[in-house]
């Protein structure tokens, strides 16, 4: 049995969620911002999953509703064949259990007045899981683990008193402490330099091996997906538009925004950028009737076609999907 046979752990199925903007001074409300639209993805038990799109797509969006932090308007999530959405009393302490999350920023995610052992040991004091003697021997395990050695050396340390690595190791080991089955990964990269970022991808691996932990990955950069990820998944304005393993997908990308994410990766030494290939230069004015979602910057959209409907997944190879009418 293939990885892709046994039963997902995490499914998001025709998830929508809206923000709707407040009224202004002058009494008037702005639209209505659709940040995702009848989204479904699934992740497996074991596999790191990188989902990938720019800043705006919806990303974070998804982290925020699978841990509660928000509720969907529509659509269902289910974590090991139940759903999640709602949850309280036991069965939401259970679940916080199991599932954590790195946020993308470890300068605002810390509590400045909280030591490195008061952060790392909150969720066990949280749990009600172990004695001091227990608690600290535990948070000096996981210190180690994240690569904060020796760990005896941080634990009265202050976020003020660390550097930005250190910051994101001590939110790592925060999240890991519990030993939780499903790690969430929120670009937690993206404030960090290059050499930093790598340590933390090869951080992100061992926690893998060590602890047998699923991880859903969320970045804008495809060569960071491809480094750390087993599949990508590339979501615009709130819809997945492409998906497959790591390899496939970015090696060999089908639909015209995965191709764009890829052309507008920096290459050293190209001084001589080309417009891309797949983006037109000018958006086209947005239709009125249904239609694809990247059909306004698509220069290779198919008129009467791409502006009067959206297009679904559909399998091009097995577990390689696209959202692209040139596909069907």
């Amino acid at each position: 049995m293939s990885a892709l046979d046994t039963p997902p752990i995490l499914t998001l199925t025709e998830v929508t969620k809206v923000y709707h903007a407040r009224q202004g001074l002058f009494g008037r409300a702005g639209d209505p911002v659709i940040a995702l639209d009848r989204f479904s993805m699934s992740v497996q038990p074991g596999e790191i999953y990188g989902l990938v799109g720019e800043s705006g797509s919806g990303k974070t969006t998804v982290s925020r509703l699978i841990v509660g932090l928000e509720k969907p308007d529509g659509g269902r999530i289910d974590f090991s064949g139940a759903s999640i959405i709602g949850l309280g009393g036991t069965q939401r302490k259970a679940f916080t259990r199991a599932v954590q999350l790195i946020f993308q920023d470890p300068y605002q995610s810390l509590n400045a007045h909280f030591s490195v052992f008061d952060t790392v040991c909150e969720p066990l004091v949280i749990h009600g899981l172990g004695n001091s003697s227990e608690r600290l021997t535990k948070v000096c395990q996981t210190l180690q683990v994240a690569g904060l050695q020796p760990p005896e050396s941080f634990l009265n340390r202050y976020p003020h008193q660390l550097s930005g690595g250190q910051r994101q190791r001590v939110a790592i080991a925060r999240a890991m402490v519990l030993e939780p089955d499903f790690l969430i990964a929120d670009e937690p990269t993206s404030m960090l330099d290059a050499s930093i970022s790598f340590q933390i991808f090869q951080l992100l691996h061992r926690l893998r091996k060590t602890f047998s932990v699923t991880m859903l990955f969320i970045t804008h950069s495809l060569a960071a997906a491809r480094h750390l990820c087993d599949r990508v998944g590339v979501i615009y304005r709130g819809r997945l538009v492409e998906e497959g393993t790591a390899t496939e997908t970015i090696l060999g990308p089908r639909h015209p925004y995965t191709k764009a994410l890829l052309e507008a990766h920096p290459r050293f030494g190209n001084h001589d950028p080309k417009p891309l290939s797949t983006l037109r230069e000018e958006e086209r004015p947005v239709p009125d009737a249904s239609h694809c979602a990247f059909y306004p910057r698509c220069r290779m959209a198919l008129d009467a076609v791409c502006d009067r409907q959206a297009p679904t997944l559909r399998q091009l190879e097995p577990g390689h999907r696209v959202a692209c009418f040139r596909f069907e």
